[in-house]
């Protein structure tokens, strides 16, 4: 078996690299010990900055293969036949927590796709709960930092997040999944994924129709109760990890079934529920989901840092056949996703071989940190010019968007019309069945009960206000549970 030779990142081989040159065995280093230097300096600059938010995070490669005929509603070749295979890479994620915490917190968790297709690289970014706590992005900031640490004691603060969400009734829908025991999956095969926002498919006849996006996990719903999710946090930080990586390595390749709910264009003007609400859902009823076809997570990284650490997703990388919507909060995240990547990895993110399209990529960004794709070599670095060959091609031009007005100006994302926090809630809660409502209910109650501060009171009754509107008996179970003696008023809030 040949031998590979040691060497300095620059290619000299070396052969002292355990022992650092030294004025006698006992005297002082000497500064020309220049290998003792790169790997210090090496050392000290190997952790980049960590996510803001879905920092501890796991992930696969895998494949997705078309089972279904939806060219009907879009033109992405990433469709366009029944057996299409495209490689695919899958991160998941806790919110929260920063990359040494635990993977089985009571937290939202990740659900971040990049498909590697022939028109580009599709980023579908989402989570493993189809709607979100705000649904305007100047809210975003705000939220995360309550789930983060309070400012003056730097530990998790239930006082931060219950007053935020007490004062934003529009987070009631996903408040109440992630009180559920969906709060805490049983690792990340037995959840299902969302792309959560609308976003839009345009045909080959140029129509667009809205879209949403489900991943339904065939390995089957699996949750841990909160006690049992507490109990894994003491045995092991990594569980999700572990299961996600041991699996795959044993050839127990865990698989979605993506499915889509499509709306017509001309409907969303009229449907009853503002279709671009990432606090609200399409009901299935009205819209139900489309088989599209299958992914598979079949392949683990080779390196963690390398392909899990640097994947890079954002919203905003569609492809040909897939577009937006006016959902704010996507809207939003259009801009901030890919910021934050450069912030963390650099203008040249995407060279980096995760995130790196396979197909050809022509345009004239150059220069800037870590360029390595031979920054265009000889060609101009301007357009149009007369010397190279590119041009845009026109025959991916999407229709162009029918605005809803001429008027530019900052709407109220609640108001009238716009403000019916719990209808919704409530049927998610009358839909569990006993044993999901008691474990609801005491999962809401323990985590309330970390409530503190002069404004305890003042904040338990606010949010026990907009539990009882979304169903009356899970404000009592919950009221009970803290205590609290219930206020006639409050159990006619519901009505308001």
């Amino acid at each position: 078996m040949s031998q590979d030779k040691l060497t300095t990142a620059s290619g000299r081989p070396y052969a002292e690299n355990e022992n650092s040159q030294t004025a006698g065995a006992r005297g002082p280093i000497l500064l020309q010990d220049y290998i003792l230097h790169e790997k210090m300096a090496h050392f000290n600059r190997e952790r980049i900055p960590e996510r803001v938010v879905h920092a501890k995070g796991s992930g696969a490669h895998g494949t997705f293969t078309v089972t279904n005929d939806i060219t009907k509603y879009t033109r992405a070749k990433i469709f366009s036949q029944v057996g299409k295979q495209t490689p695919i890479f899958l991160r998941f994620s806790t919110v929260g927590g920063e990359k040494g915490s635990a993977d089985t917190e009571r937290d939202p968790r990740g659900f971040a796709l990049k498909f590697y297709t022939e028109d580009g690289n599709w980023d579908l970014v989402g989570n493993n709960t189809p709607v979100f706590f705000v649904k305007d992005p100047k809210k975003f900031g705000d939220f995360i930092h309550t789930q983060k640490r309070d400012p003056q004691t730097n530990m998790k603060s239930p006082t931060m997040m219950w007053d935020f969400w007490s004062l934003n009734p529009e987070s009631l829908h996903q408040v109440l999944i992630l009180m559920s025991d969906r709060g805490t999956p049983y690792g990340y095969r037995h959840m299902h994924g969302f792309g959560s926002h609308t976003f839009s498919f345009i045909n080959n006849d140029n129509e667009r129709f809205y879209v949403k996006f489900h991943f339904i996990t065939a390995q089957g719903i699996k949750n841990f109760t909160d006690a049992e999710a507490a109990e894994m946090r003491s045995k092991d930080l990594d569980f999700s990890q572990r299961d996600l990586f041991e699996n795959i390595q044993n050839g127990n390749f865990p698989k979605w079934h993506m499915k889509v709910q499509i709306m017509p264009e001309a409907e969303s003007k009229t449907y009853h529920i503002n279709p671009f609400d990432l606090t609200k859902v399409w009901p299935h009823a009205d819209y139900p989901l489309i088989d599209v076809g299958v992914i598979e997570l079949n392949r683990n990284p080779d390196n963690y840092f390398q392909d899990v650490e640097q994947a890079a997703f954002a919203p905003a990388h569609v492809v040909d056949g897939i577009g937006y919507s006016p959902d704010k909060m996507l809207q939003g995240r259009l801009l901030s996703y890919p910021d934050a990547h450069r912030y963390r990895l650099g203008a040249n993110y995407e060279q980096i071989p995760v995130n790196r399209c396979p197909f050809a990529v022509r345009n004239y960004q150059r220069d800037g940190q870590m360029r390595i794709d031979g920054n265009g070599g000889s060609n101009p670095n301007y357009f149009p010019n007369s010397f190279d060959n590119v041009v845009a091609d026109q025959s991916y031009k999407e229709p162009a968007w029918e605005l809803d007005s001429l008027v530019a100006d900052w709407y109220d994302r609640n108001a009238e019309g716009e403000n019916d926090h719990y209808t919704q809630p409530g049927n998610l809660f009358r839909l569990m069945d006993d044993e999901a409502k008691k474990n609801t209910i005491n999962n809401i109650v323990g985590a309330m009960s970390g409530i503190t501060g002069p404004k305890r009171s003042e904040i338990i009754n606010r949010q026990l206000c907009h539990w009882f509107r979304a169903d009356i008996s899970l404000g009592l179970g919950i009221a009970q549970g803290l205590q609290v003696q219930i206020d006639p008023a409050m159990m006619g809030a519901h009505q308001k």
